[in-house]
């Protein structure tokens, strides 16, 4: 059987927590309280709920739903597919009941329409709406559906739709721990009215009861109920090649391994064999040795070769394990993944099946424009879903996502190669999950994923009523530690962590609402506040722990020459002075190499430096002005490739050789003017008889020269070769020391740090939050000496963006105002785009640096730049750089043209288009409603209706 845990906690302002843990046989007493539980659940509405259900509840929701009905709020905490939502759902039959309303809280607007599609199909479309920034379905509605910034915006405007408000459920709590979005949660937990009861879902996560506890501490009365157990018992295995292998030993139960439970010996030694050898041989993109016939790494070969997706799908198949989500953490991976399926001919479906689908996709598509089909990849998407295979990632239309979903949800998409996003609360179960690897991109860094991030991806597996049992499979590859994997799938938990901060929005609210005071012992509440005061003493433990070990450190690098820690000094005064002057070299560098794309026409060849040899193209279009960072002129390949080139492309510089005619009204996008343009270029560079130039000298050549002409660094240098430390023979066993004393010492000061801002640390970002405000003139004293909100404070409380403050000062030095309806929307993006690639510098603004648009851009940025300063001042980093990314994206739609032209020589895909888009209209609603002239608010009116047309319309999402 598997082991099933519930701990129960009830507390209140007024009484201790009570805390029962029920063990494997339970007590008299606790058989006595079982019963009287099933016999009250038995009469009321909860008898009544539970009439209309197809399904009997587990004794968690029984639990939950008897507190409710109790007039108590509940956190529920349990695994994805236990069935936590029945327990918002009873919230909602509660309201309906008693003639209240209720409020369902989502943390994404794909799981709010999902959320609005299952009440109304409950409740009726008469009771039940939808509000979800963009969309406003029947919002006075008894039962509504929204995301929880549309709640805590609702919360500061005083909304009148509150009233009557008598349940909130809200769904995904935990989210409250992501970075940028987390505090929401938390500003709606603290303003709710008093006498709303609030339903809290979560995952499963370790701190609970920690989380219960705040909960009962501004919310009152509080019933923590969680759960460990899984509705459908969890499978564990690992895929070699063309086998699936448990990943226990036999005598296992893998639905309670417990700690460090012992590897499959076969598994263990097939790996162990593998490993050596070097590296693998074949990615799995690799279509050679397809199937069991191909040589895998146990029939000769070293290392681990991955298994080529197909095969997985195949092997899948084979297992009776579909319809299965693989998760790939790469959007190319997951298209790449659907492209090889297909290219290796796998058909998951029946002729029936590939009819309906086929008739579904094309009657949900049936809005879009045939020309933007095109450009969408329909036909390819159309294809892979008629063979019962798909993609699902954020990159992809929403309407193609949705249309994925509810395939799939049917059971004739059979496989589903998804990202991460695909397990943020979307409803669809498959029989098996496999993972391709257990290490993902954090946006930084390539990291392991962590025991809660496995738990909730493979949490989808097992279909409750369906399968008596879910598989998660992982992939075998290099680096792969079934005993690192054994510790992921056996450790279930993890913990909920608060990323609350004060924002400028939320400050003024604040003040507005109730003083600054009361404001400050508004946010002492909050969660972040309840755990930093937990976590002090540990920090102080932790603290002492490091002064012990910097006093052996400091002994350890002591020398009888002189003063190490001097000798340290002028080593790491070398250090940044070399760095200094590196990092100055390849700015001049990179300058050099920006000049070399200043001045190119239509027709140049070019040489561009790659690698050791030199790759040759001709020029088709030279970028236009310089912008912001310099012209990204496109170029086609003596290859028929047609490249966009930034600086970061073309190495050392780009040098032209000749010159080739380019045909007038060349069209990148037609093969024949590729091949036909192609090969005139190679005819062209044989009679130039081209030789590769020599590569100029490189960033190091640049740098070693500075370091020999920096007087400053030479000074130093001859001052470390006197110091008579220089001199000791233990010199170097002495600075490997100094460097651990270093480095302990800066943690440890900053450890001392967090120690002392604990105590009030919230409160106290709060007092320099509006400190900053009353600088910039958005709060001021009265004559009482009362803070109070300025009339350019009051706009700032409707504007809700992440970059806020930098929003709200654009508006008041009219830094837009002479802007146009697209021109709007553009200078908007830069406030909400944020670009996947570090090293993303295209940014062309229409009509150049120095048009309206341009000059507006740039007066936008010394906004941005003044409120850094003054945040820099305050010890405060809220604000985020302008992002130009998106600027002629958004402007060429919002201007009418076509999708085509759109995404045309972008790296953007049509999802992240979309998305992006969603969100400037967003901002955008915002600025018409709170922008402080009439002619503004009006262009603001005008920027949405430019952008939600076509492809941004109709996607729900």
């Amino acid at each position: 059987m598997p082991s099933r845990r519930r701990r129960t906690r009830s507390t209140s302002a007024a009484a201790p927590a009570a805390r029962t843990t029920s063990p494997a046989e339970p007590s008299p007493a606790e058989r006595y309280a079982a019963a009287r539980r099933r016999a009250g659940a038995d009469r009321g509405e909860l008898a009544t709920f539970r009439d209309r259900l197809d399904f009997p509840l587990d004794d968690f929701q029984v639990e939950a739903c008897a507190a409710l009905e109790r007039g108590s709020g509940v956190l529920v905490a349990a695994p994805t597919g236990a069935g936590k939502t029945v327990v918002g759902e009873f919230a909602v039959h509660l309201a309906l009941a008693a003639g209240r309303k209720a409020f369902y809280t989502t943390p994404i607007k794909a799981l709010s329409n999902q959320k609005y599609a299952d009440l109304a199909r409950v409740h009726g479309a008469d009771r039940v709406g939808l509000l979800t920034g963009d969309t406003n379905v029947n919002g006075d509605a008894d039962v509504v559906v929204m995301t929880t910034e549309v709640l805590r915006n609702m919360l500061y405007a005083g909304s009148p739709a509150l009233t009557g408000l008598g349940y909130v459920v809200m769904d995904e709590v935990h989210y409250l721990a992501d970075r940028f979005r987390g505090p929401v949660w938390e500003e709606v937990i603290i303003h709710l009215p008093d006498d709303v009861q609030l339903v809290s879902l979560s995952a499963t996560v370790s701190n609970a009861e920690e989380f219960g506890d705040w909960l009962a501490t501004v919310r009152g009365d509080t019933t923590v109920v969680v759960s460990e157990h899984r509705p459908v018992p969890l499978g564990q295995h690992v895929m070699v090649d063309d086998r699936l292998l448990e990943l226990y030993a036999g005598h296992v139960d893998p639905t309670d391994p417990g700690v460090d439970p012992p590897i499959n010996p076969d598994l263990a030694q097939l790996l162990r064999r593998q490993l050596p050898g070097g590296p693998p041989r074949r990615g799995p993109g690799d279509r050679g040795g397809r199937g069991r016939g191909g040589p895998g790494p146990h029939r000769g070969g070293g290392g681990v070769r991955p298994t080529p997706r197909f095969v997985v799908v195949d092997e899948l198949a084979q297992a009776d394990l579909l319809p299965a989500i693989v998760f790939i953490f790469s959007r190319a991976g997951c298209e790449s993944a659907v492209e090889q399926c297909l290219r290796a001919g796998v058909r998951l479906t029946n002729p029936r099946e590939q009819s309906e689908i086929r008739l579904l996709v094309e009657e949900r598509c049936a809005a879009i424009p045939p020309e933007d089909l095109a450009v969408l990849g329909y036909d390819r998407f159309v294809e892979a879903a008629v063979r019962g295979v798909a993609a699902h990632h954020a990159g992809m239309l929403p309407l193609f996502k949705e249309t994925v979903e509810d395939l799939f949800s049917r059971g004739w998409v059979k496989v589903v190669f998804a990202t991460e996003t695909l397990a943020l609360g979307i409803n669809m179960p498959a029989r098996s999950v496999v993972l391709e690897k257990l290490v993902k991109w954090d946006g930084s860094a390539h990291v392991d994923i962590t025991p809660g991030e496995y738990t909730q991806l493979t949490g989808r597996a097992g279909r409750r009523g369906i399968d008596t049992e879910g598989h998660a499979v992982v992939v075998a590859h290099a680096g792969l530690d079934p005993v690192q994997l054994a510790g992921l799938a056996s450790r279930r938990l993890y913990p909920l962590r608060s990323s609350f901060r004060p924002t400028y929005n939320m400050s003024v609210n604040l003040v507005a609402q109730v003083g600054r005071e009361r404001a400050r012992e508004v946010l002492e509440t909050s969660f972040a506040q309840f755990q930093a005061d937990r976590g002090v003493v540990g920090l102080a433990r932790q603290a002492q722990t490091h002064a012990e070990a910097l006093e052996g450190y400091a002994e350890a690098m002591s020398c009888h020459l002189g003063d190490f820690a001097q000798y340290m000094g002028l080593r790491r005064a070398i250090t940044d002075r070399e760095r200094g002057l590196a990092k100055d070299a390849a700015a001049a560098r990179r300058a050099d190499v920006a000049r070399t794309l200043d001045g190119l026409k239509t027709g140049d060849v070019v040489e561009i430096p790659v690698g050791r040899r030199a790759q040759h193209a001709v020029v088709v279009d030279p970028g236009g002005p310089g912008g912001f960072d310099g012209p990204r002129p496109t170029v086609l390949t003596t290859d028929r490739q047609v490249r966009r080139l930034t600086v970061a492309d073309v190495g050392t510089g780009l040098r032209t050789v000749g010159r080739l005619k380019v045909p007038g009204g060349f069209q990148v996008r037609v093969p024949a003017a590729r091949r036909d343009l192609a090969a005139r270029l190679r005819s062209r560079l044989d009679e130039l008889d081209v030789t590769p130039s020599g590569r100029p000298g490189g960033r190091r050549d640049r740098a070693r020269t500075a370091a020999a002409e920096d007087a400053a660094l030479e000074a130093l240098r001859r001052e470390l070769r006197a110091h008579p430390c220089h001199r000791c023979p233990d010199r170097e066993d002495h600075a490997r020391w100094a460097e651990r004393w270093e480095r302990l010492r800066d943690e440890h000061a900053a450890l001392v740090r967090r120690i002392a801002g604990r105590t009030g640390s919230i409160a106290a970002v709060f007092d320099r939050t509006c400190d900053v405000l009353r600088t910039l003139g958005y709060l001021a004293l009265d004559d009482d000496g009362t803070l109070a909100v300025t009339p350019d404070g009051q706009w700032l409380r409707r504007l809700y963006a992440e970059n806020d403050l930098v929003l709200a000062e654009c508006l008041r030095q009219g830094v837009w105002d002479e802007l146009d309806a697209p021109g709007l929307a553009a200078a908007v993006s830069t406030l909400v785009y944020r670009s996947r690639r570090d090293d993303d510098t295209g940014a062309h603004v229409p009509g150049g640096p120095d048009g309206r648009l341009g000059r507006a851009l740039d007066a936008a940025v010394r906004a941005w730049s003044q409120l850094e300063d003054l945040e820099h001042a305050a010890r405060l980093e809220t604000i985020q750089p302008l992002d130009l990314g998106l600027v002629e994206p958004i402007h060429r739609w919002a201007a009418g043209r076509s999708l085509d032209a759109v995404l045309r020589g972008s790296d953007l895909a049509a999802g992240d288009f979309v998305r992006w888009c969603k969100q400037v209209i967003d901002v955008l609603d915002q600025v018409a409603g709170a922008a402080p002239t009439a002619r503004l608010r009006t262009t603001a009116e005008r920027a949405v209706l430019g952008l939600r047309r076509g492809v941004v319309a109709y996607s729900a999402v």
